[in-house]
């Protein structure tokens, strides 16, 4: 169990001093969420094997009491289980399969777009010493120059803020994706924006984008912990002349917006799809 409250966190950060990965992002949600204070260890992408004692290569990673715990599922399913008095992360397995699921449709949909909107911001806000890095390995990884892969995000982002939609749907009448008090489902998501944040250098989403109150409410949580003066503005993205809707301004309508109360609260839906 925790000596004194305290866990040991190991970081992945860039050269601003903004952990870069939504995986340690969402972990260290998490470990704020069960109430720990955090003995940080500081680095970036290369000695990890070397910080952590060749435990892994990848993080995140914490030690409680001795015990080494890896993955951020397994730090998640750790915390919840050996500390139940606390509150649940996950309080009902059915919110682990969602959060995966809206996980794996988040990084389609957003996370590896915005990667290729950012992959030389990130390469170049790399600790100097992880520059090579970082160059060869995301180069392997997107099979092209960073500076080849990044180049048009201009006209590439106003597309991924338009596809952000469902999301934008599911916190229309939801506080949090936890429901009525955020849990690993926000933290989840949340630190997909918070990679993006750490890396964009121009802002991928609306200034009045509706998710904004979701992510600000976020970042403001436990005290500010999104907050870090390294990260640079998600929102100021201004539409251009052709580009989409950067989101939807058209009000609910149809089965997945509107509930069934009687012919009424169907008719006028009934009459625009049916009329000659």
């Amino acid at each position: 169990m925790a000596k004194d409250n305290r866990i040991t966190f190991y970081d992945l950060a860039l050269s601003t001093g903004a952990t870069i990965s939504p995986f340690v992002w969402a972990t260290k949600y998490a470990l704020a969420h069960k109430g720990f204070d955090l003995d940080v260890v500081p680095g970036g992408f290369t000695g990890i094997m070397e910080r952590t004692g060749g435990k892994t290569e990848r993080l995140p990673a914490i030690v409680d009491d001795g015990k080494w715990v890896l993955d951020s599922w397994g730090i998640v399913e750790y915390l919840d289980d050996t500390y139940p008095d606390r509150p649940a992360l996950i309080p009902h397995p059915g919110i682990a399969t969602l959060t995966r699921f809206l996980d794996t449709w988040l990084w389609s949909t957003a996370t590896g777009p915005w990667m290729f909107c950012y992959c030389q911001d990130y390469r170049d806000l790399s600790l100097p010493q992880d520059h090579d890095y970082v160059t060869s390995s995301r180069e392997l990884m997107l099979g092209r120059k960073l500076e080849d892969v990044q180049a048009g995000r201009e006209d590439r982002l106003p597309q991924i803020s338009a596809a952000l939609e469902p999301l934008r749907k599911a916190l229309r009448e939801a506080k949090w994706l936890g429901g009525d008090e955020p849990n690993y489902a926000d933290y989840r998501i949340l630190g997909n924006f918070l990679f993006t944040a750490s890396v964009a250098k121009t802002p991928a989403l609306a200034t009045d984008d509706p998710l904004r109150d979701w992510v600000d409410r976020c970042f403001d949580l436990f005290g500010g912990l999104g907050r870090h003066p390294g990260l640079f503005p998600l929102f100021g993205l201004e539409r251009r002349e052709g580009d989409p809707e950067l989101f939807s301004t058209i009000g609910p309508w149809g089965g997945q917006e509107k509930r069934n109360t009687g012919p009424e609260s169907t008719r006028a839906e009934t009459e625009r799809i049916t009329r000659k």
